[in-house]
């Protein structure tokens, strides 16, 4: 029986992706995109009985012992080493296309597998069951003499192989004599021979992917951790459109039982602008132009107006908020949902996350298409919203579903938005309208100076006129509304550090929020504390907690969204990009210079 844990490996090609579990099987995947129909649903437990493990893609020899896993270096590519109880080996390799060809980037709706035997003689078998209708029902097939044809939605997909189709079918065991191709993509014929044109897409995609992490600029220390989760925030970006999404699953709860549930498969403004500041410190340019092209779009459609908190990613705004009946949830932990209603709330911190996100543009040469001014006049729409939103109520980052107040981070975002716009200005020669931004920027800061301080405790508040805390105060460094030394910020840490942290992780929030008090620590927040106990000059402390940190990475190398501070098991959707872009960030911060080894 599989284990339902967080214990996921991730393939894809930035079209589609796959979670594997540690038994070789895909437990989720979906189709066309991230954010469709999953073919592959077990981790969300399909209800009802069917024939075949529902929503599974398996692989597994006859009296299994063990199954070791890694991925080839530098790439997504998954080997699984499966092992029977008289020594017998086969060897799994499951990717998903990724190279160039014809002029243009191949990554087909595709899923590709390869089963080697090693040693001995194996005896193995193969279970291919996707499911339709969010797991309501195993999908329709119909087979050929080397094909099956499954009637996925939304788009039919078809199975070539040269394994026995009828023991696929059935789900029989049979002795693995010779490497088996597996090609699960589009509904058409398979042009080729299908085992020498896999192998040959084997070694394209990894030749591909280790050429990008090659351009990487990459710390000293903690290298692996740093590369792993680079191609694993690539995998989160949609690469048509250059929308990220801020993890590749829906409705693992944040804890155990609490309700928490939610889909994360679209594309935040915020968790992306994290994403695109933290591999920009890695030089992965290609990243951030991609996305630059989506959030231009973004402001296109919204023609000077309200801006989303979250968009699908095709840049569709809405996002209804569903619950998949059929599926009963990792662990049973239900609900499964589909869409999510953050769309609608007014999130304020998106308009500064836009312009801090277009700001590189402006500025690197190295960029095939830098920002014009008639970007610049398109942003000042957004920074005009900014600024009219700076103190006013909104959700604030952490997306409370039943409240409002004025955010000190909303509120900073929007400085920083004018500020940012200043900078801008000034480059391009715009002296009027640099002048313009940075006096609404310093009457933003007097706004914020007045209202977000706490007298009594000589510190910064969560909300305006309020004594409250919350983690997103640590980020007030990053942003460049203080320095490191100022004693208001080192006197905020203090404080939050206090209120906030559980030994070795940091709660977003300690107060009770729609569904009561937390139960379970926010990855990224920790990162936060990493981050400003080395600005606050307690560097010893700062690489302690982040190698407890990475003590709770999966064996693929990741993180969820949260960990429960007292077990320290992993919450939350997964792999979660804020808390990738926290190993990134920190590794940097805390690393040893390359000088040291020359």
């Amino acid at each position: 029986m599989r284990v339902n844990n967080l214990n996921l490996w991730p393939i894809g090609n930035c079209q589609v992706s796959a979670l594997i579990d540690e038994n070789a099987s895909f437990v989720w995947a979906c189709q066309p995109r991230v954010d469709g129909d999953p073919l592959f649903s077990a981790l969300l437990e399909p209800k009802g009985e069917s024939a075949l493990p529902r929503g599974e893609w398996r692989v597994e020899v006859e009296n299994q012992v063990s199954c070791t896993q890694l991925y080839l270096r530098n790439t997504p590519i998954l080997v699984s080493r499966l092992t029977d109880a008289d020594g017998g080996i086969a060897e799994v390799y499951d990717f998903c296309p990724r190279f160039p060809r014809q002029g243009r980037m191949y990554r087909p709706v595709a899923f590709c597998r390869i089963v080697r035997p090693i040693a001995g003689s194996p005896r193995i078998r193969v279970q291919l069951n996707p499911t339709t209708d969010w797991g309501a029902n195993d999908a329709a097939r119909t087979s050929g003499s080397n094909h099956i044809r499954f009637l996925t939605a939304p788009q039919p997909l078809r199975l070539t192989t040269d394994a026995p189709v009828s023991s696929l079918l059935e789900g029989r065991c049979f002795r693995l004599e010779k490497s088996l191709h597996f090609f699960l993509g589009p509904d058409e014929p398979f042009v080729g021979n299908l085992g020498h044109t896999v192998a040959t897409m084997l070694h394209q995609t990894s030749d591909e992917w280790r050429d990008w992490v090659r351009g990487l600029a990459i710390p000293l220390e903690w290298q692996k951790v740093v590369i792993r989760s680079a191609i694993t925030l690539k995998l989160c970006q949609h690469e048509e459109t250059g929308a990220i999404v801020a993890a590749l699953t829906t409705s693992i709860p944040e804890a155990a039982n609490s309700g928490r549930n939610w889909d994360y498969r679209y594309c935040w403004i915020r968790d992306a602008y994290y994403t695109v500041q933290a591999l920009n410190r890695l030089g992965a340019l290609d990243v951030l132009e991609n996305y630059l092209s989506y959030l231009r779009n973004i402001v296109d459609d919204a023609k000077g107006g309200d801006i989303q908190p979250l968009y699908a990613v095709s840049g569709e705004p809405k996002l209804d908020e569903g619950v998949a009946d059929a599926l009963a949830g990792y662990r049973g932990m239900g609900p499964v949902r589909v869409g999510n209603a953050a769309y609608t709330q007014v999130q304020y911190d998106a308009y500064g996350q836009i312009i801090l996100s277009n700001a590189q543009a402006f500025f690197d040469e190295r960029l095939f298409r830098k920002a014009t001014i008639d970007d610049f006049r398109a942003l000042e729409k957004v920074g005009d919203r900014a600024y009219a939103a700076h103190d006013q109520p909104d959700a604030g980052l952490w997306e409370f579903r039943t409240r409002t107040s004025v955010h000190t981070y909303s509120s900073v975002m929007s400085w920083a938005a004018c500020d940012r716009l200043g900078n801008i200005a000034e480059e391009l020669g715009l002296d009027d309208r640099a002048d313009f931004w940075r006096e609404r920027a310093e009457a933003v800061r007097r706004t914020i100076e007045r209202s977000a301080w706490f007298e009594e405790g000589k510190r910064f508040a969560a909300t305006f006129g309020g004594d409250d805390l919350d983690a997103s105060l640590l980020q007030l460094v990053d942003m460049r509304f203080v320095e490191p030394a100022d004693p208001r910020f080192l006197a905020t840490v203090e404080a939050v550090e206090k209120g906030l942290r559980r030994g070795e992780h940091m709660l977003r929030y300690a107060d009770e929020d729609d569904f009561g008090l937390p139960e379970t620590a926010f990855n990224f927040c920790t990162f936060w504390l990493i981050e400003a106990l080395h600005l606050a000059g307690r560097q010893d402390e700062a690489r302690a907690l982040y190698s407890k940190m990475l003590e709770r990475l999966t064996p693929a190398g990741l993180l969820s969204e949260d960990t429960d501070f007292e077990t320290h098991e992993l919450w939350g959707n997964y792999p979660q990009t804020y808390s990738l872009v926290g190993l990134i960030n920190c590794a940097g911060l805390l690393s040893k210079p390359w000088s040291a080894v020359r």
